[in-house]
């Protein structure tokens, strides 16, 4: 029992706090600002119990695994969702159904937890449809709005085909291995046809859950569409979640078959880079130039995951902690200013800085980190990760990653400009920004700067195993 308490530490916290969100619920209640600073703080204790007790073992005959890396994996996710209730509070205080959006939102948290841990198709599966119904669910929580309900219709409809394209590719896989479970399929896997085109649905899967192209056609609709802290969690904790299992996949499940992987995640990777960068580069509405933002971003994913070693692994899990200060920085200010104002174009940030200095610096630094400026983050973060990819020396794929970063830069820096350089003949009136969403953005901005500064950071994603 105590294996069983300790390797499931954070499943089970994030079950109790479910529990007790449903029994408030069916019980008298509590007011949105009460029951929100008590998750808030719920979710501070879940972050910091995610760095105890962290060690590698096996459940439920090796379905469920666990490893300090994949602790640390959860411990990133935790942090995400704990800066979301944070950034987000102005929005959380005013809906109808906050415990109903927690629930949901700690319910998606639950499977990919469980999706991380995952050893078995059965309950990789089954911890997927967990972690994508909900998240559906929140896409439609502005209720009153005709695009909510269009972006979750949308989100819908895209994880039925990517679940049943999944499904398939997991049916051709066991009727030509006989089996489920990753390491036996691993023993099993001869590079038949039927093989190679399981594996390629369930990589299709994958890049209609991570947004990779040309499965990403659904991301800016669903982005726009739903409320600002949605975005953000679908932009981070949900990428973040899928990159992570799609490199336990395929370095371990798929590993007789890299040769192949390797040519297909360079493809994709530099598609995923071009198209989502071009397409940003058209935006005008925020959500939508972060959706492509990100599209971008999951193509340095790729870059990184395509090393096939465990440095590979190590600049994926440093990148994608860099990613949640990151871009919760930019959806954080973005989310502010939609609440206050009810603007969302980046037109509408034209002098920006003259009436809300503190908002135009975070989202600046922001910026900047996603676009790989130095001294942020966000530098180190895609430096290791094309320093991975070019570990098998293909030069070319690494200047062609190096190219979409320059591209990159110029629509990054068109928001800045904006900001800082324009003129707007009807600025913004300058926003008091709430002392619980000002920690969380000095937070982000404070993270961005120092997790750069400080190496023993990716030395030690490096040391866990």
């Amino acid at each position: 029992m105590n294996e069983f308490f300790t390797l499931m530490k954070s499943e089970l916290l994030v079950t109790a706090i479910i529990f007790l969100l449903l029994f408030i619920k069916i019980g008298k209640g509590m007011k949105n600002e009460s029951l929100l600073s008590l998750v808030q703080v719920l979710l501070l204790l879940n972050f910091i119990a995610g760095f105890f007790f962290n060690k590698t073992g096996n459940l439920f005959g090796d379905m469920f695994y666990t490893t300090p890396l994949i602790a640390f994996q959860k411990n990133i996710l935790s942090l995400a969702v704990y800066l979301i209730s944070l950034l987000c509070s102005d929005w959380l205080k005013k809906t109808g159904h906050l415990p109903e959006f927690f629930m949901l939102m700690l319910s998606a948290l639950l499977g990919m937890f469980l999706m991380i841990s995952s050893s078995n198709l059965l309950i990789f599966y089954l911890s997927l449809e967990l972690a994508t119904i909900p998240v559906a669910a929140m896409a439609n929580f502005d209720l009153e709005k005709k695009r909510s309900s269009e972006g979750a219709m949308k989100m819908i409809l895209s994880s039925a085909f990517s679940s049943g394209i999944l499904l398939f590719g997991i049916s051709l896989l066991y009727g030509t291995t006989g089996t489920i479970s990753f390491p036996e399929i691993t023993a099993q896997l001869d590079g038949s046809s039927v093989q190679i085109l399981a594996f390629i649905f369930l990589v299709t899967a994958f890049a209609f859950k991570l947004s990779i192209v040309p499965f990403h056609l659904w991301t800016a609709d669903v982005y726009e569409g739903s409320p600002m802290a949605v975005t953000s969690f679908l932009s981070v904790v949900s990428k973040g979640s899928v990159a992570f299992i799609f490199i336990t996949v395929l370095y371990k499940m798929f590993q007789p078959m890299q040769d192949m992987w390797y040519t297909l995640l360079v493809i994709l990777a530099i598609a995923t880079m071009l198209i989502g960068n071009l397409f940003a580069l058209r935006q005008q509405n925020i959500k939508r130039f972060l959706a492509f933002s990100s599209i971008a971003q999951v193509g340095f994913i790729l870059v990184g995951i395509s090393s096939n070693d465990y440095m590979g692994i190590a600049a994926v899990v440093y990148f994608v902690l860099i990613y949640v200060f990151s871009n919760l920085a930019a959806f954080g200010v973005a989310a502010v200013i939609a609440e206050h104002t009810g603007k969302e174009n980046i037109d509408d940030y034209k002098g920006l800085y003259k009436t809300n200095p503190f908002l135009s610096w975070i989202l600046a630094l922001a910026l900047f980190s996603l676009a790989g400026v130095p001294p942020t983050a966000g530098f180190f973060g895609k430096l290791f990760l094309l320093t991975a990819g070019g570990a098998k020396a293909a030069y070319w794929f690494i200047l062609v990653a190096a190219l979409n970063m320059i591209i990159s830069l110029y629509y990054y820096l068109r928001v800045v400009r904006a900001m800082f350089m324009d003129k707007n003949d009807n600025p913004m009136e300058p926003i008091k920004v709430s002392p619980v969403v000002k920690l969380a953005l000095v937070i982000c901005g404070a993270g961005i700067i120092m997790i750069g500064l400080l190496s023993w950071i990716f030395e030690y994603i490096k040391s866990l195993h």
